[in-house]
């Protein structure tokens, strides 16, 4: 009985074994044909996720050039300096491969000039999703940053909060709006963001845009725009070097502004300070149309007239100037349409 078992384990092993072999190489194959299918749905599933769900790939961050430049000639009023130097300076910045920092811009000049205006203008052709992109942080120093008690707290709240967007996607977009109400400081808590480093503790902030927004300078703008105006000079004649030396050393030491004596001015961090020129009431006018425009209303000129007309001006005696730029004007076409 025993001779009996050993024999039949040697046929049942040697019949297992050659079953085996033969069964082998098909199994083989569907797992690698379903290995193969599972990798390429996955991938493909990945792809379509992609298209959804915004992400840091180009689907959803790509420069647009000829749409920016669009923009900022059809939309954006009276302000030939900033929509140069913005064009420029975005434009290289974008298409440079291996900057050696971040591009940081500073906007100066009067409420309703469009300094916000423009942060949306570049949002909107850097991210497929504009200004509601995961990737575009705004901060308005009286809304973030109240109290001037907890500014250390502040520091490291934003330390942190930027540290951790640039680490989800080195294309970030951040907007420091109201700068010149900004406790003296903080805002040198981000310096080393700025700065000339390859990296800090391995994130790189090359790859992102700084763009910091204040009223601080504004007075200078009107006074040297006006004096253009008063000697008869075309206010297109007007260029960045007129206009930005003046404005830096204004931040730099107005005590009130977030810029009083910080590091990014003195360590020259702070790539263009572009200003705003206040709106004349032919730019009103213009963004009255404009308005009507965007609400898809028939432009009336006879309407726009009437808008443009009822802005307050200044200085007293000229009134050259709108006192709130352009950014009343929707309130007040309403009660023309």
């Amino acid at each position: 009985m025993k001779l009996q078992g050993r024999v039949f384990f040697v046929v049942w092993t040697s019949w297992s074994v050659m079953m085996a072999a033969a069964i082998e190489p098909i199994t083989t194959s569907i797992a690698v044909g379903m290995a193969a299918a599972l990798t390429g749905f996955l991938a493909t599933y990945q792809n379509v996720l992609y298209y959804f769900h915004e992400c840091c790939r180009e689907e959803w961050i790509s420069f647009k050039r000829s749409g920016l430049e669009a923009d900022l000639e059809k939309k954006l009023f009276g302000q030939h300096v900033a929509s140069k130097v913005i064009l420029k300076a975005v434009t290289g910045f974008m298409n440079n491969k291996n900057p050696k920092k971040p591009l940081v811009l500073s906007l100066h000049g009067w409420t309703g000039t469009g300094k916000n205006f423009v942060t949306q203008l570049i949002a909107e052709n850097v991210y497929k999703k504009g200004m509601a992109s995961g990737y575009v942080h705004q901060f308005v120093s009286t809304a973030h940053f109240p109290h001037p008690s907890h500014v250390d707290q502040y520091k490291v709240q934003l330390q942190q909060w930027i540290r951790g967007n640039v680490t989800n996607c080195a294309r970030s977009l951040f907007i420091f709006d109201e700068m010149d109400k900004m406790h003296p400081g903080l805002i040198d808590s981000i310096k080393p963001f700025l700065d000339y480093y390859e990296n800090l503790d391995g994130v790189s902030y090359r790859q992102s845009i700084f763009i910091f927004l204040s009223n601080a300078g504004g007075e200078n703008i009107t006074r040297i725009v006006l004096d253009f105006w008063k000697d008869g000079k075309e206010r297109e004649d007007i260029q960045l070097k007129d206009l930005e030396t003046q404005v830096s050393l204004d931040v730099f030491n107005n005590k009130k502004s977030g810029f009083w004596h910080t590091s990014l001015i003195d360590k020259n961090l702070v790539d263009f300070f572009i200003p705003f020129l206040p709106l004349e009431y032919k730019h009103v006018r213009m963004c009255v149309l404009a308005e009507m425009r965007a609400r898809g209303i028939e432009p009336d000129e006879e309407a726009a007239s009437s808008v443009a007309s009822e802005m307050n001006y200044f200085p007293k005696d000229e009134k050259v100037f709108s006192v709130k730029g352009c950014k009343t004007i929707g309130g007040k076409l309403d009660f023309y349409i």
